[in-house]
């Protein structure tokens, strides 16, 4: 604790510092882990970006990639022996559709955005059995490339020589092939799991459709699609706002230091946007059903509002004692500007602009990667990278194909899964059903429907200097694993309650290795072709 005379020195110059400092004093990390950066990218199965690792093709005029010697062994398609016989290429049920999984080249970067809603995911595992994605997740329109104008095109993956820089990452660093989404669905909800572990408690603010809710069972609802957050000026048609708590709140309670941080964020008339010499086109850079705490009154900025200075981001008050306007919801470049100004805040979530988010159809993994390569060297580069912890992960896997199932199924013996059972939106077992059990109790204490998980398998990956080097976990974690860390590292394992599945998530602390006396040395790759730079 802050020393009586210091509190008493510092009550002289402002409220602001006498909250940083008993703040920094409670919620001492309980890791060599100082700050942590979580990149929350778009629409990313497991399989379809580490499908085949670590062996690429490595065709002539494209970035190489080698694995070291002792690489790990991954659960992916190559091990699991899909790539000649695969249960989507012979179910009768996917018709002319049907596909053997296939590799799309660099120069097919831009490909079509796949139906990633939480029924046709369940659909298409058909109970465990992976086998209907061409029929239920599929889309037949072509892409930017002119790709397959068949649903077969969900069974495609990316390899080393276009999703160079994570491989490298993957390589040089720790990922994990055991990750998935809390539950079935598209962005929305996993951007809520990942900073609160909930999306039961929906409050309806502006409503004219019903295909983003369900009833819980309980009296309340459940968000299970794409929606906008309640009062963003940027936000358009239906509105909802979120009545539990987030992470922000339990950070904020404590004094830590944390924001969000969204490319396009700060622009005035929500217009900025940005051109893609890939998809050869401009997108908006700012996404509002993407924003995490913006759904929350507690931790929403509406109109966008700037923070009064530099030193206040990731703060609630400024240096004045007042409540900091942009109430920690930034653009990405008061991230930078905070980065420059030694102000790192102890939690960041960044979100690229859209054209540079991963998300096919309007994104592709050339220009995702040019970002998170930007990030992670400009990070590196900074003194606060030898204390620092970078998370890769992302919302949803986009509909597109991965092999690797985790049965809803929720008993004592056995508390990974949660089950489901709304009559129309739940289709994993049959009409009205998603797993077995009884579903974890939502934010009123009571089980609810419409939050059946695991969902889709994501990658993930721990870039740090304290990550452990070329290793891979095989241990189950979830979105709420990335909330579940926060809470150890900075809150003394205080949780969120109200049915978040923070408690029951998985921990990612397997992918570190604190006991080095040394941290490892950075890892700097070129941001267009993904691969070291020597």
């Amino acid at each position: 604790m802050v020393a009586a005379g210091a509190l008493l020195t510092m009550i002289g110059t402002s409220a602001s510092a006498v909250q940083h400092a008993i703040g920094a004093a409670r919620a001492r990390p309980a890791t060599p882990i100082w700050h942590l950066v979580v990149i929350y990218d778009e629409n990313v199965s497991f399989d379809h970006y580490f499908g085949t690792y670590p062996q690429a093709k490595n065709p002539p005029g494209e970035p190489r990639f080698v694995a070291a010697p002792g690489t790990p062994w991954v659960n992916n398609l190559r091990t699991a022996g899909l790539l000649t016989s695969n249960p989507n290429a012979t179910n009768l049920k996917n018709g002319d559709e049907a596909h053997l999984p296939f590799r799309l080249d660099r120069t097919q970067a831009g490909t079509v955005d796949q139906n990633h809603s939480y029924t046709p995911e369940q659909q298409a595992e058909d109970g465990g059995k992976a086998d209907l994605f061409p029929l239920y997740t599929g889309n037949s329109q072509p892409g930017v490339a002119s790709l397959f104008a068949t649903k077969g095109l969900v069974m495609g993956y990316f390899d080393g020589n276009t999703v160079t820089a994570l491989w490298n990452y993957a390589q040089h660093f720790a990922m994990s092939d055991d990750a998935y989404t809390n539950a079935y669905g598209p962005s929305t909800p996993g951007a809520l799991e990942v900073v609160s572990g909930q999306t039961n408690g929906l409050e309806l603010v502006k409503s004219s459709q019903n295909y983003y809710y369900i009833a819980d069972g309980e009296g309340g609802l459940t968000l299970i699609d794409d929606v906008d957050p309640a009062g963003d000026k940027c936000s358009k048609k239906d509105e909802v706002r979120m009545l539990g708590k987030n992470i922000g709140d339990l950070l904020n309670a404590r004094g830590v230091s944390w924001g969000g941080f969204m490319g396009g964020f700060d622009d005035t008339d929500c217009r900025q946007s940005s051109f893609s010499s890939v998809l050869d086109g401009s997108v908006r850079d700012y996404v509002p059903h993407h924003n995490w705490f913006q759904y929350y009154a507690s931790t929403s900025n509406p109109d966008h509002l700037l923070p009064k200075t530099t030193a206040a981001i990731g703060h609630t008050y400024d240096a004045d004692g007042k409540r900091d306007p942009a109430n920690h919801e930034y653009g990405m470049t008061q991230f930078w500007n905070a980065v420059d100004a030694g102000h790192l805040p102890a939690v960041s979530f960044l979100k690229a602009p859209a054209f540079e988010d991963g998300h096919a159809g309007y994104s592709d993994p050339l220009d995702e990667q040019t970002w998170i390569v930007q990030v992670i060297n400009r990070l590196e580069r900074r003194p606060e990278w030898r204390h620092t912890a970078v998370i890769v992960t992302y919302d949803d896997s986009d509909g597109w194909y991965d092999h690797a199932f985790i049965p809803p199924v929720r008993s004592a013996q056995d508390p990974s899964g949660n089950p489901s059972f709304d009559s129309a939106a739940d289709r994993l077992d049959g009409q009205g059903t998603c797993g077995a059990g009884t579903a974890l109790p939502g934010l009123k204490g009571r089980p609810v429907n419409g939050r059946c998980g695991p969902g889709v398998r994501i990658p993930f990956l721990v870039i740090s200097p304290y990550a452990r080097v070329n290793y891979v976990s095989h241990k189950l974690i979830t979105q709420a694993s990335v909330t579940r860390f926060i809470e150890d590292n900075w809150l003394h394992g205080e949780r969120l309650g109200g049915g978040s599945f923070d408690a029951a998530a998985g921990r990612i602390t397997d992918m570190f290795d604190f006991s080095k006396r040394e941290p490892d040395s950075p890892l700097f790759l070129d941001q267009q072709t993904g691969s070291p730079i020597r």
